[in-house]
């Protein structure tokens, strides 16, 4: 398996986030029913989803996400488990606004927090009980004109395709194992994570937070396999993704779900 430089090169695929904000048609197996919801964005000078974020992929840019990407509300972040789904998002019942024909494919990599400072009807859009997506202002601009700004939308889950395979990033110190785990495909999100030594057994992991998963184990100097199981119950293994010289702050790489 072959290491990822934490300092990726950007490209334009990067920074189009694998061009999944441009009008596509995936398979209709892939697709769930629409469902009503309303969407927003932030500029290009707000840097809220470009670093960081509550999913913890860090720089979405760097890792492969671009501007393809949501901050979700209440109801929709499942408390962090849904972090990496992928969604369809169009624009509906705005003649005015809408761009006919468009929609676009976003990842969840940020939560939209509630302030109940305002009701759910006023300025409190990511409020229980919406359904809000926050979007990069490019990514709002494929399916609606700027000036729309709270749009109607139509949105629904759909199966995530990457490109390579799913990334692991060591964090931690001593015998605290951190792994963040991106550029998931199928399901997207995961609903569980086991890490291997080559002097251990299969060790279950634990969710920090978003999809970053955490051990309390001393894991040096052995080569590490990993076993992660995705929300639609699909397990994928990958042996010996990190070699037995891997070091925290390093990325590597593994197989890849199906699409």
């Amino acid at each position: 398996m072959r290491l990822i430089l934490l300092s990726l090169t950007l490209s334009l695929s990067a920074l189009l986030g694998n061009s999944h904000y441009f009008p596509s048609t995936p398979s209709a197996a892939s697709h769930s029913d629409w469902k009503s919801a309303r969407a927003t964005y932030y500029a290009a000078t707000d840097p809220i989803d470009a670093v960081g974020g509550a999913c913890g992929y860090g720089d979405l840019v760097k890792n492969g996400y671009g501007k393809a990407t949501a901050a979700l509300s209440t109801v929709l972040f499942e408390k962090g488990q849904i972090c990496g789904a992928c969604f369809e998002i169009r624009c509906v019942e705005d003649l005015r606004w809408c761009i006919p024909g468009t929609s676009i494919i976003v990842t969840a990599t940020n939560f939209c927090a509630p302030n109940f400072g305002f009701d759910a009807d006023g300025g409190g859009k990511c409020n229980p009980p919406n359904s809000h997506f926050v979007l990069p202002i490019e990514a709002f601009e494929k399916i609606a004109i700027w000036k729309a700004s709270n749009m109607p939308v139509q949105y629904r889950r759909i199966r995530c395709r990457k490109e390579g395979g799913v990334r692991f990033t060591i964090g931690g110190a001593g015998i605290f194992l951190s792994v963040m785990i991106s550029n998931v495909a199928g399901a997207g999100d995961l609903s569980g994570v086991k890490i291997k030594g080559s002097r251990t057994g299969w060790l279950p992991m634990g969710r920090n937070w978003g999809q970053n998963w955490h051990l309390n184990a001393d894991l040096k100097n052995q080569p590490l396999s990993f076993e992660i199981t995705s929300s639609d119950g699909v397990t994928l293994t990958s042996y010996n993704v990190a070699p037995k010289n891997w070091d925290f702050g390093q990325s590597f790489e593994g197989k890849q779900f199906d699409s």
